[in-house]
């Protein structure tokens, strides 16, 4: 795995370069099938990304991907699953005038076997921070620094740490912090973008995760391999751990937790 965690690794990075490249610049935005954006930015990474990948001889499956390229996946026990720009519509927000972003958009790579991802990787390019997880160990790494091990940490007694948004997340998300505090435990909200939302639980900035709107298999891979080597989980409504290579590659609703013991089914809508 070590060899295939330092092919991914740079794949990422370079996959960021690439991403830098735009950022800041003016852009063309063009609009997906499904009304998400897409920048040059999205479809440089992607051939940053591949063609780096393509030493493993292990087929990937991007978020950029030509549909006639991924045909077969099904037939896949083992692939790459990328996301060559993760929050797109935050790296948008760079090209503004002035610019106003957070530069919390990420790369996001991961090798998946039998339907579970193995190996993760998520750079923020403009932060120059990466997470990644191999082996059952996850680390962050700070530009040039050494890397540090990351773990989820044990939910506290009496308050919990949350990434959601009392604002946008919908009402369901709502509902969930209202019956936390129900229970009497106060309850701090946390946010970052795309998937670094994961990333704070792995490194045990939060203790939960609630994603109810859509997401993608790209979307969720990398930071769900960090997430579990970090102690942590990702799971379904039903407490099923989430998998990958599904008929549909959209994702049912997803909880990210970091303590095993976190009850926190007994939150969700009925």
């Amino acid at each position: 795995m070590t060899d295939l965690l330092a092919l991914a690794l740079g794949a990422a990075r370079a996959g960021g370069d690439a991403i830098l490249g735009y950022y800041g610049r003016p852009l063309t935005v063009d609009a997906k099938a499904d009304d998400s954006p897409l920048t040059q930015a999205d479809t440089e990474a992607h051939r940053t990304i591949t063609a780096a990948l393509a030493a493993s001889g292990i087929p990937v499956l991007s978020e950029e991907s030509p549909v006639a390229e991924v045909a077969g996946r099904k037939a896949w026990a083992r692939f790459w699953c990328v996301d060559p720009l993760d929050g797109t519509k935050e790296f948008v927000k760079g090209s503004a005038t002035p610019p106003v972003t957070s530069g919390e958009f990420t790369v996001n790579v991961a090798l998946v076997e039998d339907g579970v991802p193995t190996l993760g990787v998520v750079h923020v390019p403009v932060h120059g921070v990466t997470y990644y997880a191999a082996d059952g160990q996850a680390w962050k790494q700070t530009k040039d620094a050494a890397p540090v091990r990351i773990e989820a940490r044990p939910a506290p007694a009496d308050a919990l740490t949350v990434v959601a948004s009392r604002d946008h997340a919908g009402p369901e998300v709502a509902a969930i912090l209202a019956r936390i505090e129900g229970e009497g435990r106060a309850v701090a909200s946390a946010s970052m973008g795309s998937s670094l939302k994961f990333c704070l639980v792995a490194e045990g900035a939060a203790d939960f995760y609630p994603r109810t709107v859509p997401t993608f298999e790209w979307d969720t891979a990398a930071a769900q391999a960090i997430v579990e080597a970090a102690g942590g989980g990702v799971s379904t409504r039903a407490d099923d751990r989430l998998t990958y290579n599904k008929d549909d590659l959209r994702n049912p609703s997803v909880f990210a937790w970091g303590d095993p013991a976190l009850d926190w089914r007994t939150w969700l809508d009925q």
